[in-house]
């Protein structure tokens, strides 16, 4: 089981005992793309946290150091679009081992009541030293919507490209009349060599 440590947080995985923690900024989870992690009662957040137990390496909730809290979450897959996991097939048509995917995209979450005081970037920096120096990790891309300034900002502070906005890229809420509403999404992203690079100037 995994475990990372910053000066005020620990990043840990999932315990049941969560649920009441994390009902609460999951009520009314935002931006748009997490409404379908929206939790009502606290049954659903014990049956949720119950499920994210499970995964000890990629799903962490944010927790502060001094008193045990969730704050917030992190967790990261990995993409299934890489080009290694297009010709995997092959490879395993030949017998060969199918290659580990490299590309991973984290999603980040922080209750309303903590942002504004630099946890969330505390929180990212730690994970992906962990994605690119424990888990072999190559790049990490984001996405974000184009009027989530707040998760831009937090991209550009860790050191993220933006390699591209795609116009009415995907729906995750419909309108009155039942029709999907389309959002503009950002992508940003990072190598390793790069984030090595980075992290190297940082403590210089």
């Amino acid at each position: 089981m995994s475990t990372i440590e910053t000066e005020r947080l620990i990043l840990r995985p999932f315990r049941e005992s969560d649920a009441s923690d994390v009902l609460e900024y999951l009520r009314e989870p935002a931006p748009n793309c997490f409404v379908s992690l929206k939790l009502d009662t606290l049954d659903e957040a014990r049956a949720e946290m119950a499920k994210r137990s499970a995964d000890t390496e990629y799903c962490f909730a944010i927790t502060l150091k001094e008193s045990g809290k969730v704050i917030g979450e992190i967790d990261a897959e990995p993409s299934p679009y890489e080009p290694p996991m297009l010709c995997s097939r092959a490879a395993a048509g030949k017998g060969k081992d199918l290659p580990l995917p490299d590309t991973f995209s984290p999603c980040w979450m922080l209750n309303a009541a903590y942002r504004g005081r630099g946890y969330a970037y505390e929180a990212a920096r730690a994970f992906f030293d962990y994605l690119f120096g424990r888990k072999g990790v190559r790049r990490i891309f984001a996405y974000t919507e184009d009027y989530n300034v707040r998760s831009q900002h937090l991209c550009e502070k860790l050191g993220m490209r933006r390699e591209g906005l795609f116009l009415e890229f995907v729906s995750f809420v419909t309108d009155t009349g039942g029709n999907p509403v389309y959002e503009n999404t950002l992508q940003y992203a990072i190598l390793k060599q790069e984030w090595t690079e980075k992290q190297r100037k940082v403590r210089t």
